[in-house]
């Protein structure tokens, strides 16, 4: 049976935890305080439940991400940043910031 090796470069290890399409827009939804399931959902257009669901599992797995279910009828499930996903805040920032001075003329060939 062969070991699975742990990234040695941060881009890389950023990129296992943050990959797929999804992640990131996620991490950037839950920056702005805790959110529901459905709240998530909503804010995401295009996202499948099934997705978003592999998605916080993964998150929650990682250590990004907490899911506090409340006994409630009907249930209410709660997702919020660590402070492991909350220090996500600053790249994400700058992402967006780069994105944003993106020409549109680029982005029509992409």
């Amino acid at each position: 049976m062969s070991e699975k090796k742990s990234p040695c470069c941060g881009v890389e290890r950023f990129l296992v935890l943050l990959d797929g399409p999804w992640a990131t827009l996620i991490i950037r939804e839950l920056l702005n305080g805790s959110r529901r399931f459905t709240e998530l959902k909503h804010a995401l257009p295009g996202i499948s439940a099934h997705t978003l669901t592999h998605r916080l599992r993964r998150f929650e797995e990682h250590g990004l991400v907490t899911r506090q279910a409340f006994a409630e009828t009907p249930p209410r499930v709660v997702y919020e940043l660590t402070p492991l996903g909350a220090s996500l805040k600053d790249i994400l920032y700058a992402m967006r910031d780069w994105g944003d001075a993106v020409p549109d003329s680029l982005l029509e060939t992409a």
